[in-house]
């Protein structure tokens, strides 16, 4: 079903396939604009006219490379400038699976900038027109690693546990401000993915394999529910809950005048 309200423009990285290519597709259907952001200047041009022909949506393709400074700062200026843009899809982003070890620092290098980097600055770029006009969606795109980094490669886990950190601050700062904000913590995913970082989707066990299209739908119900962090393949929200509580419980014991007692370090240490 295509919903006629038109819900502004959403500007989406990493758009001409998978994850963000379905996100495209939803989202036009939902009554926004697009503004679809990818490398691959072909894929893009095809998505963009199909999506025009069956949705009657305005399309605009922007092929940019966010592992390249000068390409993010000219998506940062449309972010800054496009008066029309009510959503932000911080999909882009590149994954490894083998041992750090015996990664190549250069390619982690890259994989901090295009997830790390680009994403922050991508980000700051809209967040504060977002807060002038009082409404606004950011949606960042993490996995399940932010919170089991020992699952595949540790830089690829750092990144993304950079990804749900900074969604919760974002979450924290600007909620009152009409701004929401989500971050969507896929498993295993049917995309082209598994092919870069080098393990193909069909070696892994079926049964922790996830569609792109249902894990999309997935994560936009839960956007819809007013979720933070969304883990399409969780069966009981009751556990992220308990998860974050027991996270929150521990800030008020993080920071002391003293060490705890079990160190055995300092005259009036306090009570672990």
């Amino acid at each position: 079903m295509q919903d006629t309200t038109h819900k502004g423009t959403a500007l989406i990285t990493g758009a001409s396939s998978g994850i963000g290519a379905i996100y495209a597709q939803r989202l036009a259907r939902r009554g926004y604009d697009l503004i679809l952001v990818a490398r691959n200047r072909e894929r893009l041009d095809t998505l963009a006219n199909d999506l025009s022909n069956t949705t009657g949506r305005a399309v605009e393709v922007v092929q940019a490379d966010l592992g390249k400074p000068s390409d993010v700062r000219r998506v940062e200026e449309i972010l800054r400038t496009d008066a029309s843009i009510t959503m932000l899809v911080n999909n882009a982003g590149v994954g490894g699976a083998g041992p750090l070890l015996a990664s190549d620092p250069d390619k982690m290098e890259a994989m901090i900038g295009l997830n790390v980097t680009a994403l922050t600055r991508l980000t700051y770029a809209i967040a504060p027109k977002f807060v002038e006009r009082g409404t606004g969606t950011i949606i960042n795109i993490a996995s399940i690693v932010a919170v089991a980094p020992e699952v595949l490669n540790g830089v690829y886990g750092g990144s993304k546990a950079y990804v749900l950190a900074f969604t919760q601050s974002l979450h924290h700062e600007l909620a009152d401000k009409g701004v929401r904000v989500q971050a969507v913590l896929p498993g295993a995913t049917r995309t082209e993915f598994w092919d870069v970082a080098g393990h193909a989707v069909d070696n892994l066990p079926q049964e922790i394999v996830m569609d792109a299209d249902d894990m999309v739908d997935a994560a936009l119900a839960g956007l819809d529910q007013g979720e933070l962090a969304t883990a399409p393949s969780l069966p009981d929200l009751a556990d992220w809950q308990a998860f974050e509580s027991a996270r929150l419980a521990l800030a008020p014991k993080l920071s002391r005048s003293k060490p705890a007692v079990r160190y055995g370090v300092g005259a009036k240490a306090q009570p672990a």
